[in-house]
Parts: C-alpha cells; structure tokens; sequence
C-alpha cells in the first residue's frame, strides 16, 4: 500500500505544495519519493502512476470543505478545542473561508473532487489531515514545544524528523529538516497512515458527513 502526505499551498504558491509517496512494508512507512515544488496536474500523475502500483491512501493538509454561511465547521471548532487540550495554539486551526485560508480552500475542495475522479479507476482513499496536531498529539508535554516552533526553527525541524523515524517513517532525507512543508507532508502521511491501519487509532477523527462534508478529518 502506498501513503502520500501532501502540504498544500494556495493555487499560485506551487514552491511551498510538496508530496511525499511512503511505501508500507513491514510495520514501516519506507520513503518512496518527495516532489515540490508541485502543481496541481503533477499531484494528480504522481497519485495516478502510485495508484497504478498498489493502492493509495492520501493524507492533505488543506480543507477539503466550507460550512455553509461561512466560519468554523463543527470539526473545526472541535479539532481547535482538542489541540488547546494538549497544550497547543488554537490559532493554528483556521476556518475555510477566513482570507488567510480561502484560496488554499479552494485549490483543497478542485483537487479533492479531481481525485475523486481517479478513485474510479484504482483504489484511492482521501483524508483533510493536521500535520501540526499529528505531532503535538504524539508528542510528551515536555516535548511539545518542538510543535510550536518547527515552523520557524531548523533545529526544531531536525529534531522532529529524528522523532518521524521513531514512529516507523523509515528513510526520509535529511534535508527534508530544511522546510517545514516537508515535515508537515511526512507528519500527514503518519495522521493518514494511522487512520487507515488497524493496529493504530487516530488520536483525533471527525468523520465525514456528506454530501456538504465528504472526507473524514484527523491527526
């Protein structure tokens, strides 16, 4: 089985989108490949060629729906409401539709559906992840500062990519501690992989509601 983690970035902003294809093998994520910067037609033949291997689960990080009307989904107020519990920032959890987010939403919501489009031929599974609650969740209370400052801090990142070996992401380059998009691409691999296999749990999911709302939610 293949698990790809995709940091999104706004429609103009390919530079700052990567995607990164594990392979499941053994207990283990083993590191495939990382493209970026990425467009949306190269996201859409990386995901076909994977899906034409074995079959794909894909974790995003950008929302994959609005609410009606504007402002939070109920799994936004929700995920906002978990990540304070653990000691992080809820600033980090925006609604779609705030200006910082809208044009990230947008591209989330187009590639979502055009993916969608290939689940018909092979078997592909989506899933709206939070790479930054994926960490924190599973990071101890005297770690979780790492999580509030790998955006920023390289030596925040090295660390975090040492941690992402121990949770069985096994082979990801060093240099992959350079951006934070990477990490956070390899963190929604690890939130997606632990939605899909049996032997793990999410530490938090807000399932799908559709037709308004069709991908579960989770880190």
């Amino acid at each position: 089985m293949r698990f790809i983690g995709i940091d999104l970035s706004g429609p103009s902003n390919h530079k700052d989108t990567v995607v990164v294809v594990f392979e499941e093998r053994g207990g283990q994520l083993r590191y495939v490949k990382c493209g970026s910067p990425m467009s949306d037609e190269e996201i859409l033949k990386e995901v076909s060629a994977q899906s034409q291997i074995d079959e794909v689960v894909i974790g995003i990080d950008a929302p994959l729906s609005y609410e009606d009307g504007g402002g939070d989904r109920v799994s936004d107020r929700e995920l906002r409401k978990f990540i304070v519990e653990i000691g992080m920032k809820p600033g980090s959890i925006m609604p779609p539709t705030f200006n910082r987010m809208v044009y990230l939403t947008l591209r989330g919501i187009k590639l979502s559906r055009e993916i969608t489009t290939l689940a018909t031929l092979h078997p592909i599974s989506l899933v709206e992840v939070h790479p930054g609650a994926v960490i924190g969740s599973r990071l101890s209370q005297k770690e979780l500062d790492y999580v509030l400052a790998y955006k920023k801090d390289l030596e925040a990142r090295k660390v975090l990519l040492r941690w992402l070996e121990q949770q069985h992401l096994i082979g990801i380059p060093e240099t992959a501690a350079e951006q934070s998009h990477s990490i956070d691409a390899c963190a929604a691999a690890l939130g997606v992989w632990h939605w899909k296999n049996s032997e793990f749990t999410p530490k938090w999911k807000f399932p799908a509601k559709p037709p308004l709302h069709p991908f579960d939610y989770c880190c």
